[in-house]
């Protein structure tokens, strides 16, 4: 499963009901995730394995990859950090 449908519908845990449910954005989604967040999930991955470590080496390798942002234009640093603080949050 790549999202949970059942996020914030009831608490977890025993009897006592111990444990709560929180919603950590890193952990759980309430939607799996759409095209465009698979394909920059890919390419992302492809681009740190090959080393990249700063912000304008991802961008870099983006636009040379050829994955573009949603509306289908290169990335610039700003572009690129708001679409990660979007998925992010």
């Amino acid at each position: 499963m790549e999202y949970n449908p059942y996020l914030g519908t009831r608490p977890l845990g025993g009897r006592g009901g111990v444990e709560k449910i929180e919603n950590v954005p890193w952990q759980s989604r309430a939607e799996p995730p759409d095209e465009f967040e698979n394909r920059l999930g890919d390419a992302l991955e492809r681009i740190f394995l090959s080393g990249a470590q700063t912000l304008g080496e991802v961008m870099h390798r983006l636009n040379e990859d050829g994955t573009h942002d949603r509306a289908g234009r290169a990335w610039t640093e700003d572009i690129l950090l708001a679409e990660l603080q979007r998925l992010g949050s």
